[in-house]
């Protein structure tokens, strides 16, 4: 049987609402400051240096191109590297690749090909990021063995996911198959069971008066998108259905 620990934020990342230790958040590794107005190019503003004509209520110069140059001067001063240089960011890529990284897994493990994917959008070059990837899973900052346990524990006890569900959602993160398998396979049976059990009698309440078909198929149906199979699935319904006193007979088929 697993161990129930939290982890804020993994529910987080899927959309279904937030659990305890990975929390949600984007992997494209982008951060505030990297457009800033200070790395636009000069471009003289139209109309620049000429003042408008007499009537205009403008004094020559101070028109709106005028208006517009000044802006633009503000905007320009130092070139787009010393702008750079001022913030701090380095020009290196692989202290870039190794800043990205570090600011993604602050609070949030990640597994490496979420790492990597970040890394590629914000174009670093791949032996950059390599290298810093491959430094961090050796000092341990990326390991998705650890990532797949802490995954599976969390979004099984959050969220009441089953097998299934929780193969597709690590495929998605990029973990690897047989991590995965030994991941999922330290679901005790048992506990997914007992787990399809309570999430049944949540709902049961909120299904009576419907008639026992299609209370059978809203059950089964919850069961389902969250990733168990049809036999346990009924296996379960109709236990539940049968301690309220619903005739069960006829249910043994597949819904």
């Amino acid at each position: 049987m697993t161990r129930r620990t939290e982890w804020p934020g993994f529910a987080a990342e899927s959309g279904e609402g937030s659990g305890p230790g990975f929390a949600a958040a984007s992997t494209d590794g982008s951060t505030s400051g990297s457009g800033s107005e200070a790395d636009l190019p000069y471009e003289p503003a139209a109309g620049a240096g000429r003042g408008r004509g007499p009537g205009s209520g403008s004094s020559p110069g101070f028109g709106e191109g005028a208006g517009r140059r000044s802006r633009s001067r503000s905007r320009s001063s130092g070139s787009p590297s010393s702008s750079r240089a001022e913030k701090g960011e380095p020009r290196d890529p692989v202290e870039q690749a190794r800043n990205i990284c570090l600011r993604l897994l602050t609070g949030t493990p990640r597994t490496r090909k979420q790492l990597a994917d970040a890394l590629r959008k914000r174009e670093i070059p791949d032996e950059a990021a390599e290298e810093v990837l491959s430094r961090f899973e050796d000092v341990g900052l990326i390991d998705d063995a650890a990532f797949a346990d802490a995954w599976v524990e969390s979004r099984h006890h959050g969220r009441g996911l089953a097998r299934r569900a929780l193969v597709r959602e690590l495929r998605t993160k990029g973990v690897d198959a047989t991590v995965i398998d030994e991941a999922v396979d330290r679901l005790d049976p048992d506990q997914e069971e007992a787990t399809a059990r309570e999430l049944v009698a949540r709902k049961l309440r909120s299904t009576r008066g419907l008639d026992r078909d299609k209370r059978l198929r809203r059950l089964a149906g919850m069961l389902a998108r969250k990733g168990y199979g049809e036999g346990m699935a009924l296996r379960v319904v109709r236990r539940a259905l049968e301690e309220e006193g619903e005739d069960t007979e006829g249910l043994d088929e597949p819904f």
